[in-house]
C-alpha cells in the first residue's frame, strides 16, 4: 500500500524538533511501502529547506543530505496531479478552505484511496471530513 506524502511529513523526519515516534513510523512505513506524492512534492520540500536555511535551522550540506536521504526513499511522484488542478483539486481547496497546494495532497488521496500522512493540522482536518485515513505526527 502506497502512503500519500505530504511535505510536512517528510519535513518533520529532518528536523529534530518535528520527530515524533508517530512521524518515525511513518517513515518506517514509506521505506517499507512505498509512497506517493503529487508533482509539486519536490518544490515544496525544497522551498521549505530554503527558508530553512535563511532562518539559520540547518545549512546547505544539510540540506543536500537531506535531499539524497528523501531521494533513497521509494516515493513515486504522482504524474496525474496537474490533470485534476483545475477541477477537483480546485473544489477541494475552495470546500475545505485548504490551498491549491494542500488540496493536491487531499485529491491524490481520494483519488487512489490511499492513506495521507500530514503535520499540517488545516489539510487533517479536511481529509478527515473526507474519510481519508490520515497519518500523523501524534
Amino acid at each position: 500500500m502506497n502512503i500519500v506524502l505530504d511535505a510536512s511529513m517528510a519535513l518533520a523526519w529532518l528536523f529534530e524538533a518535528e520527530r515524533t515516534a508517530a512521524t518515525d513510523d511513518v517513515l518506517r512505513r514509506v521505506a517499507g511501502e512505498g509512497g506517493i506524492a503529487p508533482s509539486l512534492w519536490r518544490l515544496e520540500v525544497a522551498s521549505a529547506f530554503q527558508i530553512a536555511v535563511r532562518r539559520g535551522r540547518c545549512d546547505e550540506t544539510y540540506v543536500d543530505r537531506s535531499l539524497q536521504n528523501l531521494t533513497e526513499l521509494p516515493i513515486v511522484i504522482d504524474d496525474e496531479t496537474d490533470d485534476h488542478a483545475w477541477g477537483a483539486t480546485k473544489t477541494l481547496a475552495r470546500e475545505h478552505g485548504l490551498t491549491l497546494y494542500d488540496a493536491a495532497y487531499l485529491e491524490l488521496a481520494l483519488r487512489l484511496q490511499r492513506p495521507l500522512a500530514s503535520c499540517d493540522a488545516t489539510l487533517i482536518r479536511a481529509a478527515r471530513k473526507c474519510g481519508v485515513e490520515i497519518l500523523s505526527a501524534t
